[in-house]
């Protein structure tokens, strides 16, 4: 009896176990799309708890938009655009500003080539002048040419500073220019040439060099040695362009090439003149130059 209800007892288990199988048989498993559906039922339930007045601004990964709307990239590529084309501007201004500067230093470095030139040329030429002349035999063939009478002269600029006769006596280079002046003033070329030689040795850098390498030339010049008097004006002008009687050596320059029958190399020294010093001429000076011109027919 007791086995049986035994028996009894574990059929109706095993009843109890099988009855459920055939139910569990036929439910399906959720597919992905429905999992996704149900999280997001389930996190639009929360955000309407946290969140009751709507959906907070920073939702981007549920949000139905897109990320980028066609009008945001329509306005990016705009912006990139007009950032190409200023950066392909810089670049091409930077190109001009740098050609223009290439042709800048070229000018430059024409003019000072230019120049050099000239001064080359006016020295080239002196110096064939002086070189196509035969030199004077002796002394004395020299000291019988025409000396310059007591007489004012026309042709004549004043190398003696206005304060010459107060001139102070505390500054001996002043004296010893004023001596080798009134020497060429007294005629007396020769003691006049060495004494300012003598100054421009003792006092290299005197304010007076300009003038007394100047005055040397003249005396040459007035003593009858054009070809000497050439070369003294040339190298007072060529050492020290900006010198006080630069100018004036320019000029004299002109006047012994005219005695020395070049009147073509004379227009050029004076056109040289006019062309480094243009307005700073002197007055008088200018008169001087414009009468040469004349007289030597320059163009």
């Amino acid at each position: 009896m007791t086995s049986k209800r035994i028996l009894a007892a574990v059929a109706a288990s095993v009843t109890l176990i099988l009855l459920p199988v055939p139910a569990l048989a036929q439910r399906q498993p959720p597919t992905p799309e429905q999992r996704l559906e149900r999280l997001e039922r389930q996190v639009q339930e929360v955000q309407r708890q946290v969140f009751p007045r709507g959906r907070p601004a920073t939702t981007s990964g549920f949000s139905d938009e897109p990320a980028a709307t066609q009008s945001s990239v329509a306005t990016l590529d705009q912006r990139l655009d007009a950032l190409e084309r200023q950066m392909s501007d810089i670049l091409r201004q930077a190109e001009e500003n740098g050609h223009r500067q290439q042709s800048l230093e070229a000018d430059i470095a024409k003019l000072r080539t230019e120049q050099d030139a000239r001064i080359a040329t006016l020295e080239q030429r002196v110096g064939e002048a002086a070189t196509s002349l035969p030199p004077p035999t002796t002394v004395e063939t020299v000291t019988t040419l025409p000396k310059p009478t007591a007489k004012p002269r026309t042709d004549t600029v004043t190398t003696a500073p206005a304060t010459t006769e107060a001139a102070s006596t505390t500054d001996a280079g002043e004296d010893a220019y004023t001596a080798g002046f009134r020497l060429w003033e007294a005629g007396k070329y020769d003691e006049a040439i060495a004494a300012l030689k003598a100054f421009n040795t003792a006092y290299p850098k005197h304010r007076r060099v300009s003038y007394a390498k100047n005055l040397i030339g003249r005396s040459l010049l007035d003593k009858g040695d054009a070809r000497g008097a050439a070369e003294a004006f040339l190298a007072n002008y060529r050492s020290n362009s900006k010198g006080e009687r630069a100018p004036d050596s320019l000029y004299y320059l002109g006047q012994s090439l005219i005695k020395l029958g070049q009147p073509g190399q004379a227009c050029r020294a004076y056109a040289e003149l006019d062309s480094v010093y243009g307005p700073k001429v002197r007055p008088d000076l200018q008169k001087l130059v414009a009468a040469a011109e004349s007289e030597a027919k320059c163009s």
